[in-house]
Formats: structure tokens, C-alpha cells, sequence
């Protein structure tokens, strides 16, 4: 079986308050993007000489650190405890999505794994559930069971499902070729409550937004990778409506009331607009 785990944006990301556990605590609005990964799993042969029970192979793009220990193998061990029935499996993930660039391609890729893990092997896990457990492995990984439009509190995984629809909007993504380190970024954050919940700017026209839907990483991050600023401020100027980092960078989106030839701008760009299918 083969699931498409996709990726999202962050329409504005506000740490307000460092947590006793180390974590920060935030509110930020998740938006899918139909920027996808591969993912297939099949059973593994009892005669398989495989040390793992899940054996995983990543191809198109690298990936640093042992692969046991890559959170779709992490999904599956997770689920292999409470439902030992489950095969040993071959996983195959196919990277599109781009790494250390904000778009939540790891999260996105073990909630999948939950996903496709219960419709494959009949585990009978429901919606709350497989939520459940997604939020056990990563932050933002919850949002991604549903991938729908969200406001999220907590470290990401307190969701209140929100009505916006982008569709008519060309959304444009920009990737650098500029990992930007999560850990790194955080440590530059001062921590904050915003006068305005970015649950709330969403609602607001979003000819709005540039003036109040902030992503509080920008700042320490443009003044490291100024490149990364000077993407955004090409964005407006080349007619977004809206363009922003996107969580803890490097990716830059812009909304576009119209469909302009960004290529020849950018060397990495991904354009949509319409309805995301599910």
C-alpha cells in the first residue's frame, strides 16, 4: 500500500512562553500544501534476513542519522506495542519534501505511517486515536492524521480544526538552499504573547495580514541568513498578496491573486492553487 504524506505551512507562529519541560509553548495556524512525499509499505517475507522489524529505505533525498531512528520507523515501533500482530514490513519513503525547511516533512511522514498502518492491517484505531499517538512522536505530527486547516496551541499538538480556504490563491513556495537548524533557531527566540492571536488574523481579509500575521522566527533568523529575508521581500514584490517564512525556516511562501512565472526568479519553487484533495 502507498500513502502521499504532504507538507504545510505555518500562517503565522508566535512562541509565547517557554515550558519547565524545556519545550516552547505556541500558537501558529497549520495550512496543507500538496508538497508530497511517497510513502509504501509491504510485508516482509518470513525468510527476509532483516535485523529490524521495520526495514526502511529513503531515496531521492538524504537524510542524516540511522534510519531506525527516523519517525517513520518510530510509528510503526510505536503501534508494533500495542498491536503485535503487526508483520514485520519493508517501508519505502520517497523524499520530496524538502529537510530542515520548515514544511514538516518528518512529521507529516509519520502521521502517514499511523494512517496507512491502520488501513492496511485493520487495527481499527479511530481519528482521536491515531491523534493520539501522532502526538507521542513529534510536536506538529497530530496535525497531519487529518491535514486540514488548524490552529494549533501547546507544542503543536492542541488543534482546533479552523474554516479558511486559500483556494483561490496561488500559494508559492520558495526553498533555499539553506538547512536552518530548529534547535539553533529556537535558542534565539525571546518568547512573547502577541496583541493579536494569528487564529483571529486569519479571519481578517488578508490584504490584512502583512501588517499583523507574524512569524516571530523571522527575526532572528533573517538576521542570520539575510538571503532568506531578501526571498520574502522579492515575493511582495513581485505582487504577493502575503508572504511569510514558514515555521522555523527556510522555506518562503507567498499568496498570489494570480499565476506569474516564478521560476526565473527562483531555482526551487513550488506553485499550487485549488482545493486540496484528501
Amino acid at each position: 500500500m502507498i500513502t502521499f504524506p504532504i507538507a504545510k505551512i505555518n500562517l503565522g507562529l508566535n512562541v509565547v512562553e517557554r515550558r519547565p519541560d524545556g519545550y516552547h509553548n505556541l500558537e501558529t495556524v497549520f495550512y496543507p500544501v500538496p508538497i508530497c512525499d511517497a510513502l509504501e509499505v509491504t510485508p516482509m517475507d518470513e525468510l527476509f534476513p532483516s535485523p529490524y522489524d521495520c526495514d526502511l529505505k529513503v531515496s531521492n533525498i538524504s537524510i542524516e542519522g540511522d534510519e531506525q531512528r527516523n519517525l517513520v520507523v518510530r510509528a510503526y515501533q510505536l503501534l508494533k506495542q500495542d498491536f503485535p500482530q503487526l508483520p514485520r514490513i519493508h517501508a519505502h519513503l520517497h523524499k520530496a519534501i524538502p529537510t530542515q525547511a520548515g514544511m514538516g516533512g518528518g512529521s507529516s511522514d509519520c502521521a502517514y505511517m499511523i494512517r496507512l498502518l491502520n488501513e492496511q492491517f485493520k487495527l481499527g484505531l479511530s481519528t482521536q486515536q491515531m491523534t493520539d499517538y501522532a502526538a507521542r512522536l513529534g510536536a506538529d505530527c497530530a496535525f497531519f492524521i487529518l491535514s486540514r486547516p488548524a490552529y494549533a496551541e501547546g507544542i503543536g499538538e492542541r488543534l482546533e480544526p479552523i474554516a479558511l480556504d486559500l483556494s483561490r490563491y496561488w500559494i508559492a513556495v520558495v526553498r533555499p538552499d539553506i538547512p536552518v537548524s530548529t534547535k539553533e533557531a529556537f535558542s534565539l527566540i525571546r518568547p512573547h504573547r502577541p496583541k493579536k492571536k494569528c487564529r483571529d488574523v486569519v479571519m481578517q481579509p488578508i490584504e490584512t495580514w502583512r501588517n499583523d500575521l507574524v512569524n516571530d522566527f523571522e527575526q532572528s533568523v533573517f538576521a542570520l541568513h539575510p538571503e532568506i529575508g531578501a526571498i520574502k521581500e522579492q515575493l511582495y514584490s513581485l505582487g504577493a498578496v502575503y508572504a511569510a517564512m514558514t515555521g522555523s525556516g527556510s522555506s518562503v511562501f507567498g499568496l498570489f491573486t494570480a499565476n506569474i512565472n516564478l521560476s526565473e526568479h527562483f531555482p526551487e519553487v513550488f506553485t499550487y492553487c485549488g482545493q486540496l484533495k484528501q
